[in-house]
């Protein structure tokens, strides 16, 4: 049963969160501080509780608002765009700030650990993307980059874009994860053509290629587990 104040008023969410903190509010009381006003017919709390039933499984609540577009948001009554944009700009927030603390203590020169890290980040995207990651001497982050998205094929990626990005992060160690959304994480030609081409040129750069890796629908390829860095 929601908190009531003494005359008998329900708490607005804004209220509830002055009183009792942030950590005591429900994900919907949590989203109706964020959409702030409601209409005539529903309070920011009702739109709220619409908008997370846009969400569906496996994510579903806030995480889920991620998978939402803008236009399903705009198809709430109350939500325009401005406050649509704000819920969706609300889940790029919750999804960095989720991968900057999930990357922590995450040693990637266990390729393991880091095909779990991007596992549910890529294994659902229905176009193939490239992502560059730049460690230290530790195998820790020091910065993750997206190369490409798309339809562009790994045969474009340019092996000098990516050591110009490891230079610019002073990075130790490199390494290359990209999905295949097929489901299928056997290496194409082409991965393997770049694998070589990446090996080769960050052992004269001394930058090495860590690992190569390819997600595929919960399950991976690693070049390094392959054996195939150590040719």
């Amino acid at each position: 049963m929601k908190e009531t104040q003494e005359n008998g008023r329900q708490e607005l969410p804004y209220e509830r969160f002055l009183r009792f903190g942030p950590e005591n509010l429900t994900e919907a009381e949590l989203l109706a501080v964020i959409i702030r006003t409601g209409t005539r017919e529903s309070s920011a709390l009702q739109l709220a509780e619409q908008v997370l039933g846009l969400t569906s499984y496996p994510r579903e609540g806030l995480l889920g608002l991620y998978d939402v577009t803008l236009d399903e948001l705009k198809s709430v009554k109350g939500i325009g765009q401005v406050k649509a944009v704000k819920l969706k700009c609300l889940a790029e927030l919750s999804k960095r700030m989720s991968a900057a603390t999930a990357s922590r203590g995450i040693c990637f020169y266990s390729s393991g650990q880091a095909a779990g890290y991007f596992m549910e980040k890529l294994r659902h995207l229905m176009t193939e993307c490239v992502v560059l990651v730049c460690l230290d001497a530790k195998g820790q982050m020091l910065a993750e980059r997206r190369l490409s998205q798309g339809s562009v094929r790994m045969a474009l990626i340019s092996p000098r874009e990516i050591f110009l990005e490891a230079l610019r992060y002073r990075a130790v160690n490199i390494l290359l994860v990209h999905n295949h959304p097929s489901g299928d994480p056997t290496p194409s030609r082409a991965d393997t053509e770049l694998t070589t081409a990446l090996r080769e040129l960050g052992e004269k750069m001394d930058i090495p290629l860590l690992d190569h890796i390819v997600i595929g629908d919960n399950n991976y390829f690693s070049f390094k587990e392959s054996s195939w860095l150590r040719r």
